[in-house]
């Protein structure tokens, strides 16, 4: 399993703040690699500044070797980006959103209808295709937010924090979702702080706070590493704190 992408003396600040501190790590390919921490962590901003989103203040971003910086346009056509807040239009169909956000990756014709055929099928909503996204539930605009990033099918998805706000079944079908990508060969980097789905997707963890990484691992290794018995009181035992609060 080779490296995919790799994030080195990463720093970021806001308003004289630093918010992102010097971090490093990499993202294997063919992994579910699960970025945990409470909000403010840090863990959105890293996000934004590896999806290109966001210029980093200082260290380096690669991909295959290469920074991201030397051909940002081809490294940003390899992503899926599943935003935190909802990235639809209430007014258009489901189909008719999947067809936009896919086009922008330059699908068209056949490939196009077989990639919004895909990645409806995928998130279960191919019979809601010609619905309006207004007249969806949570848990369906979080799915059709995924069939967004999915339909050209990239080579890394990102998902910040996308189970957020929704019922339990459709957080289970989005958690089964992200396994089946992974099997189908895509490289997956998820940001939570939702204990129960880390251990539950995570290749590997990397467990953040205030701007720093404070642990990496999977979840055995985690919790073998500390002597807990969940990874919640290694992550209690590491910050004297509880995601819960």
């Amino acid at each position: 399993m080779g490296t995919i992408i790799e994030v080195s003396g990463l720093k970021k600040s806001y308003q004289g703040k630093e918010v992102v501190h010097g971090i490093d790590f990499v993202v294997n390919e063919g992994e579910i690699l699960c970025l945990l921490g409470p909000n403010g962590a840090g863990k959105t901003t890293t996000i934004n500044i590896i999806t290109g989103a966001l210029r980093c203040d200082s260290g380096r971003i690669a991909y295959r070797g290469s920074s991201i910086y030397d051909d940002l346009r081809g490294f940003k056509r390899r992503l899926g980006i599943v935003p935190q807040d909802l990235a639809l239009y209430e007014d258009l169909s489901a189909g008719r959103n999947v067809s936009f956000f896919a086009s922008l990756y330059g699908l068209k014709g056949e490939q196009l209808r077989q990639g919004c055929r895909f990645a409806l099928e995928f998130t279960g909503l191919a019979d809601k295709s010609k619905d309006k996204v207004k007249t969806f539930s949570g848990g369906m605009k979080r799915r059709l937010n995924i069939a967004c990033a999915i339909a050209h099918k990239p080579e890394i998805l990102i998902m910040d924090e996308p189970t957020v706000g929704i019922d339990p079944q459709s957080r289970n079908h989005i958690l089964e979702g992200v396994r089946q990508l992974r099997d189908q060969g895509m490289t997956v980097v998820y940001t939570t702080h939702y204990m129960e789905e880390v251990e539950e997707v995570s290749s590997r963890i990397i467990i953040m706070d205030l701007g720093t990484v404070i642990a990496e691992g999977t979840n055995q290794s985690l919790k073998s590493a500390h002597q807990a018995e969940s990874l919640e009181e290694v992550f209690l035992g590491l910050t004297g704190k509880s995601l819960r609060d």
